[in-house]
């Protein structure tokens, strides 16, 4: 069983060196999934999970957390743009905790107001057509909440 932290501070002393990390975009019916290089500078949209059921979704995200030697793994948490937390923060708060029973990697979670908005905007500036961009929109939004989080943990890095 896993650990939770609620922030990138809280997680990130407990990442361990020289592995990659996972981002996660969760959506109703698809997982986007990213992941990182093992130095934590770049990350890369890899795929979108159709989701079925809970245990079907785990396995292959535990499949992806094996072969790519996941040292943590990011959640996009959907706020309002109030801030608060509605129906769909508390059910990527309720994923978290399932997966966090099947995995040994910690898991944290990374404000993922605009990531859609963002690859979206990319996708339409890469002049990608409307049936691809809804291919590929989860994933490339997961690499945007993953990013954010890379750009941060290099940011804490540099100030301690």
């Amino acid at each position: 069983m896993s650990e939770i932290y609620q922030s990138i501070e809280e997680i990130s002393p407990h990442l361990p060196p020289m592995q990659a990390l996972m981002g996660l975009d969760l959506g109703t019916k698809t997982i986007g999934v990213a992941v990182s290089d093992s130095f934590r500078s770049v990350a890369t949209p890899i795929e979108t999970v159709k989701r079925k059921k809970f245990g079907v979704d785990a396995q292959r995200l535990i499949e992806i957390i094996k072969g790519r030697n996941i040292g943590g793994i990011i959640l996009g948490l959907p706020m309002n743009m109030d801030g608060s937390e509605g129906p769909r923060a508390q059910s990527t708060r309720a994923f978290a905790r399932n997966l966090s029973a099947l995995v040994d990697a910690p898991i944290g979670f990374w404000d993922e107001r605009l990531s859609t908005v963002a690859a979206e905007r990319a996708l339409l500036e890469a002049d990608t057509s409307r049936k691809r961009r809804a291919e590929v929109i989860d994933h490339v939004a997961a690499s945007y909440i993953l990013q954010g989080v890379l750009d941060r943990l290099s940011h804490l890095g540099s100030a301690s």
